[in-house]
């Protein structure tokens, strides 16, 4: 029989009532250890506890008073939720808010001179109120992290970049700027105001996006020129529009204490490729010899998508220079081969992370001997390089304090890889999405020794629900660590692994069964079920975008109103434009986000938790 959503009884008989009766108990309490255990237990269970009795809610307000790092970022709070959270603390030193819901009449409660660490994240209703109060209240700021959603046609958007520079007026303190703005846009920010409103106490830089030519501007080769912040500078992130010899040169002969480079270049067109990057310019990084972190990536989506004008000779240059490198991060190097790459895994003596992608001439070779740099990695990502067999990850298995490993896009990868990887004791994330694996390879890793608290196997697609078993009901450990799984894009996953999760994978928080075609309500219902039966709600955040056969009121499973209530820890869900854009659901997304603010609902095809991705609230639009 169907379970239909409960209805209110009318009697206002909520908490408050409810909890007059353990009130009594609570009252005989000293107030000290209440504030105590109500401080230590988190903000989502302060907040619940603040909602059974009064003596309770006295105890949360104390408690929340005296906090000093606040992480509001999981879900998008309101101007009411902000206001009250925030009222009265004096103490609080970190805060990290979604700012998706927010505007001007939050910024009093988030700019509080106590503050050594403001991130604000998707903001999109702000003036340039925000800033002006920032640089006058935040005076002792450490660290700083905007990111504002570009929302086409919004006017005030643009007065707001423009407006950045007065952040950093009153912030003499600054060591750590993150700003990710559309910077490079015509006429959209006074770039010379922002630079040299920079903080001469700044160490660590990130700009996303910036023009070349603006990003030149922060490293004048003349001495006579120098930036304020060039002798402090430590650690420089830039996403640009195109990476030159000549912006590398001028980094690396500005910045002498230079150990983090990140650079990130997505080329709109022919012309930009022109002056494109060389050997030259990875030659000119081995003046930074004390390089610790390099990472230089070109995204997939600009016009050229690799570096066709680097070699193994460059790369070879940079491994002589760069002897320090203890991570290193390559994206785009499709002339390169495994001799340049070898050179790197031989060269830097504390080489903790490699990652390379989108290298279409990198094979098992680069990886085939690794001697001493074996016992010191430990994470390698090796991402779309389709040349990759098994061989590699069974010489990866030498690696034996390897923690990540990252094989997604290498479709030759099989079973005897994983026969390998299922001994490495310390591994806990692993991403084998697009893999030519079986369920004989999950079963292999379901009886490893891996601790694995992440696995993806998306576009896995010779894996079936039995698969899924031998992986979670196997002797190994797998289905006691795992808290994320990926599923998704695999056309045999049913109702019976959903149910296999659910019964042997208690703990697992994050799920994403994306394009799983043959999910339907039922099982989802098994997967709330399970949970509500054990008394626990650990799961976190689920992806069913493009789930096609769930119904037009299969929303009313993550109604509050439910009988019972299902899901009630779940943060975000991501369902996919079609669900936003569908008639006839029963409830609505606005429905289910009225009654469950903590919610967020992604109809953009984001990935888990929206990551790296600024856009407004489904409730926004």
């Amino acid at each position: 029989m169907e379970k239909r959503p409960r209805t209110g009884d009318g009697t206002g008989g909520g908490g408050e009532s409810s909890g007059s009766v353990g009130g009594g108990l609570v009252d005989r309490l000293p107030e000290a250890l209440l504030v105590e255990v109500v401080g230590r237990v988190g903000l989502e269970a302060a907040c619940s506890a603040a909602a059974s009795c009064r003596t309770l809610r006295g105890a949360a307000g104390a408690a929340l008073s005296a906090v000093t790092s606040l992480d509001l970022s999981v879900f998008p709070p309101t101007n009411a939720i902000v206001n009250k959270i925030l009222d009265g603390n004096g103490a609080l030193r970190s805060l990290t808010v979604n700012c998706s819901l927010l505007d001007d009449s939050a910024v009093a409660a988030i700019a509080k001179g106590s503050l050594r660490e403001l991130s604000l994240l998707k903001c999109s209703s702000f003036t340039p109120y925000l800033f002006a109060v920032i640089g006058e209240r935040c005076t002792n700021l450490r660290s700083i992290k905007l990111e504002m959603a570009d929302l086409i046609g919004s006017e005030h958007f643009v007065i707001c970049r423009k407006s950045l520079a007065h952040t950093f007026k009153g912030c003499d303190y600054l060591e750590n700027i993150s700003l990710k703005f559309p910077l490079r846009t015509p006429g959209s920010v006074d770039f010379d105001s922002l630079v040299s409103a920079i903080p001469s106490t700044t160490k660590v830089l990130l700009l996303q996006p910036v023009a070349n030519w603006q990003a030149k501007k922060l490293f004048p080769i003349s001495p006579s020129l120098k930036t304020p912040f060039s002798d402090s500078l430590e650690s420089l992130s830039l996403v640009l529009d195109i990476i030159t010899d000549e912006l590398v040169t001028f980094i690396t002969g500005s910045l002498s204490n230079l150990l983090e480079l990140c650079l990130e270049d997505n080329p709109g067109s022919e012309t930009d490729l022109e002056n494109d990057l060389t050997n030259i310019g990875l030659q000119a990084l081995g003046i930074c010899q004390n390089l610790t972190h390099l990472s230089l990536t070109r995204g997939k989506q600009s016009y050229s998508s690799t570096f066709r004008r680097v070699n193994d000779f460059g790369i070879l240059m940079l491994a002589e220079g760069c002897k320090q490198l203890q991570t290193i991060r390559l994206g785009g190097f499709s002339k390169v081969r495994d001799a340049g790459y070898a050179a790197l895994l031989h060269s830097c003596k504390d080489l903790k992370k490699f990652e390379v992608s989108t290298a279409s001439c990198l094979s098992d070779l680069t990886c085939l001997d690794l001697d001493e740099a074996a016992t010191k990695i430990t994470e390698v990502r090796l991402l779309s390089c389709g040349l990759l067999t098994s061989e590699t990850a069974i010489s990866l298995s030498s690696c034996t304090n390897l923690e990540v490993l990252d094989l997604s896009g290498c479709r030759s990868i099989a079973d005897a890889g994983l026969v390998s990887i299922s001994q490495l004791s310390k591994l806990a994330l692993l991403d084998l999405a697009g893999a030519d694996i079986t369920d004989a390879g999950l079963s292999a890793l379901g009886n490893g020794r891996c601790p694995i608290s992440s696995l993806c196997l998306r576009g896995c697609r010779r894996i079936t629900n039995n698969g899924i078993a031998s992986l979670l009901c196997g002797s190994g450990t797998i289905n006691k660590t795992l808290v994320a799984l990926d599923i998704g894009n695999i056309a045999r996953i049913s109702g019976r692994a959903v149910t296999m999760i659910a019964k042997n994978c208690e703990q697992i928080s994050s799920l994403c069964l994306r394009n799983c075609v043959l999910i339907t309500d039922p099982c989802l219902e098994t997967l709330g079920s399970t949970q509500y039966s054990s008394g626990k709600s650990p799961l976190r955040m689920l992806d069913l975008s493009y789930c096609s056969r769930l119904s037009r009121s299969f929303l009313r499973l993550f109604d509050p109103l439910f009988d019972p209530p299902l899901f009630r820890g779940l943060r975000w869900l991501g369902v996919g434009k079609n669900v936003l854009e569908r008639r006839g659901n029963s409830p609505t997304v606005a429905e289910i986000l009225e009654r469950k603010p903590g919610l967020t609902i992604c109809g953009n095809n984001c990935e888990m938790s929206c990551r790296n991705q600024c856009h407004p609230d489904a409730r926004a639009l």
